[in-house]
């Protein structure tokens, strides 16, 4: 079964639930930044295993301590609910490391 993509009204009424993530080029985006690689690292794994479960993978990439994420669900063609709820999940994460914003 296909994800459905959501539309553009609705990913705006949701984003600001999921501050500081931004919309960006059609996607969800949203930079980490972490006092070391190691720090940094360890939360993209934490996050692989996550979104492994999920069958749902970010784009993103780490230099030393930043993370910088972008979600969309090239099936559906956009944003889906898949991406607010890996979202959800990474800040559930950096929270659970000492990351509030």
């Amino acid at each position: 079964m296909a994800t459905a993509r959501l539309s553009d009204d609705d990913v705006r009424a949701r984003i600001a639930a999921i501050a500081p993530w931004e919309l960006r080029d059609g996607k969800l985006h949203r930079e980490y930044r972490f006092g070391s690689f190691v720090d940094a690292f360890g939360f993209m794994a934490s996050v692989a295993l996550v979104a492994e479960a999920m069958n749902h993978h970010p784009e993103w990439s780490n230099v030393y301590g930043t993370v910088r994420v972008d979600l969309v669900t090239h099936d559906a063609g956009g944003i889906s609910e898949r991406d607010f709820r890996l979202a959800e999940r990474m800040e559930a994460i950096a929270r659970s490391r000492g990351i509030v914003a």
